[in-house]
């Protein structure tokens, strides 16, 4: 049975990851090992799981529906392990955290240092991305992302402030091309656009006193990270729309200038989510607990 189960996690974790060497990396096993847990099941089953060439690993379409049938069995599995663990002590083991890079940034100080000092028997292995995904079928035990798009089918816990947006330009760059006084004036300057994790490009919501407004900027340069849209807003490259946590040192320091700021009101929170039809392992519950008190 035991080795069952190792077969089956090798599988998942290959069809998370894409990759044996990280599978085994994320298993704590050898590369030739997790190879041979998921010949040995494919051997089984009688079936391919992988398609396989020296660049890449992917999905059969029999992997598939495999995977499709076998994770939500797994994590019911896992959850009655860690049930039978958690009896009279303190949360063990590893809680696996999809996020955005901008929530993993907020998050980390203010909630999962502190989770970590106080419960040292939990291992998290937090993985950022921008897409939106689903956590179940991924493999992770929850995830941190704005309540807007959190699944309806999902716990939530909200906390914190709400996100708010800044538009803001290096003072060289207004020192050249003036300064925009309503969002419609941002079509004759240069922005710097954001691709997002599904292909289209962001356009820019603004609000204020029951008005609304997307506009579809225009400019020389689009990005997809943070961080380069944010240098090249410093470089003087044109005017970029960022959350506000991204930017607050470089107002603060006067190498950006804000501008539209009565446009851009706090829209949502970030929530910690989670499944909640399943059961809840010691080490999420703890984080939820940690996260609710602290606000």
């Amino acid at each position: 049975m035991r080795s069952g189960l190792t077969e089956l996690e090798a599988v998942l974790a290959v069809a998370r990851l894409g990759s044996f060497r990280a599978a085994a990396a994320a298993l704590e096993v050898s590369t030739s090992a997790v190879s041979q847990s998921v010949a040995a099941l494919e051997a089984r089953v009688g079936t391919r799981l992988f398609h396989r060439t020296t660049r890449s690993v992917r999905l059969t379409e029999a992997g598939e529906r495999f995977v499709a049938e076998v994770g939500p069995a797994m994590a019911d599995i896992r959850g009655a392990l860690e049930r039978a663990s958690e009896e009279g002590g303190a949360p063990t083991g590893t809680l696996r955290l999809n996020a955005s890079a901008g929530a993993a940034q907020l998050v980390m100080r203010p909630y999962l240092v502190p989770y970590l000092r106080k419960y040292p028997g939990v291992h998290l292995d937090l993985v950022t991305e921008e897409r939106l995904i689903d956590i179940v079928r991924e493999g992770f035990d929850a995830g941190f992302r704005t309540t807007d798009i959190v699944p309806g089918d999902m716990v939530a816990v909200p906390f914190g402030p709400p996100i708010r947006f800044a538009v803001v330009g290096s003072p060289d760059y207004f020192a050249r091309h003036g300064r925009p006084v309503a969002p419609t004036d941002l079509m004759q300057h240069a922005c710097i656009r954001a691709r997002m994790p599904a292909g289209h490009i962001y356009r820019w919501d603004f609000a204020r006193r029951g008005e609304s407004l997307a506009v579809d900027v225009r400019g020389p340069l689009t990005l997809d990270e943070p961080r380069l849209m944010l240098e090249a807003a410093l470089a003087g490259l044109g005017i970029t729309y960022l959350a506000e946590f991204h930017v607050t040192d470089s107002l603060a320091a006067g190498t950006l200038e804000r501008v539209l700021e009565e446009w851009t009101p706090p829209f949502d929170r970030l929530c910690l989510y989670y499944p909640g039809r399943r059961h809840v392992p010691a080490p999420l519950r703890a984080l939820a607990e940690l996260i609710r008190e602290t606000g």
